[in-house]
């Protein structure tokens, strides 16, 4: 009998934008909706799988390594929240090595000794750094082991420059066998003006927003208490917002090569909006006091 199909998917993002916060919402609803989920941290702090274990850290596969020289995947694999497979890659010391090696030796790893197919998992969720995609960061997508690719960006020009070096990355490899775009998580999205900035880098990059997720005190509550939105306030408002996000990353089916601006286009860009923003924040203003 054929082995079903498992859905490996890499989710990009700048540092500080949220992407570990979504992404493991990502993974608690999904495994809420009962599939067997793992959660695989490709970032060296090692911090992706914290709040779907309650706060705490597990060895990484780097560590492991550099402990003893033959390490089996299962004592780097831990389960957390809903029975979620979490490892995590880990990076080098300190100023020794490209942190993308924790990505590469781990994932071979996983795959040499058949860890996918032997958990019988539907869902392999990649956390990856995204301010830079060059190098071990870039494997997901430059070796194809990711299905689909997503990137939590905000309206801040900085995530949206990181989401732009990011489908340059998937459009470099887009005909060789790499993962292709699913779309954009719009994180932090709370007004109008942020919205309509989402929506206007997504048109001009062929490219679409998957969910909108509001900022919310009860992310940061949650992670506090070291859970995630999913497990600590299941009733709340914004877990409703991440269920909607995993049902429409479960969805999914058909991911595209994005249009990336240049340079020059995304300065231009960037620079139409400056004004545009105030006439949007004042006319919302205008709009609340109307209304009261």
């Amino acid at each position: 009998m054929a082995s079903k199909k498992i859905k490996q998917i890499a989710i990009y993002g700048k540092g500080g934008i949220g992407k570990s916060t979504t992404t493991s919402n990502l993974s608690a609803a999904l495994a809420d909706m009962g599939y067997k989920v793992m959660q695989f941290g490709c970032d060296p702090k090692a911090d992706s799988t914290n709040t779907l274990r309650d706060g705490t850290y597990i060895p990484t596969v780097l560590d492991l390594l550099r402990e003893k020289k033959t390490v089996k995947a299962g004592d780097a694999i831990f389960q957390g929240y809903g029975g979620i497979y979490c490892v995590e890659a880990g990076g080098p010391a300190p100023g020794v090595g490209c942190a993308g090696r924790g990505i590469i030796t781990a994932v071979q790893l996983l795959k040499q000794q058949n860890i996918f197919e032997e958990l019988d998992l539907d869902y392999v969720i990649y956390d990856v750094l995204g301010d830079v995609v060059c190098g071990g960061f870039a494997v997901p997508i430059r070796e194809g082991i990711a299905e689909h690719v997503f990137t939590v960006s905000s309206s801040d020009f900085m995530a949206i420059y990181a989401a732009n070096n990011l489908f340059k990355g998937i459009q470099k490899y887009s005909n060789s066998g790499g993962a292709l775009l699913g779309g954009i998580i719009a994180n932090s999205v709370s007004t109008g003006y942020q919205r309509a900035i989402i929506d206007d880098f997504t048109e001009k990059t062929k490219t679409q927003v998957v969910q909108y997720v509001p900022r919310s005190i009860t992310v940061t509550q949650s992670e506090l208490g070291g859970k995630t939105t999913i497990e600590a306030a299941p009733k709340s408002e914004q877990a409703e917002v991440y269920r909607e996000l995993a049902r429409r990353v479960d969805a999914h089916t058909e991911s595209k090569a994005p249009s990336p601006l240049d340079s020059q286009q995304l300065r231009d860009w960037a620079s139409s909006w400056a004004d545009q923003i105030l006439a949007i924040e004042s006319g919302e203003v205008r709009n609340e006091a109307a209304a009261i």
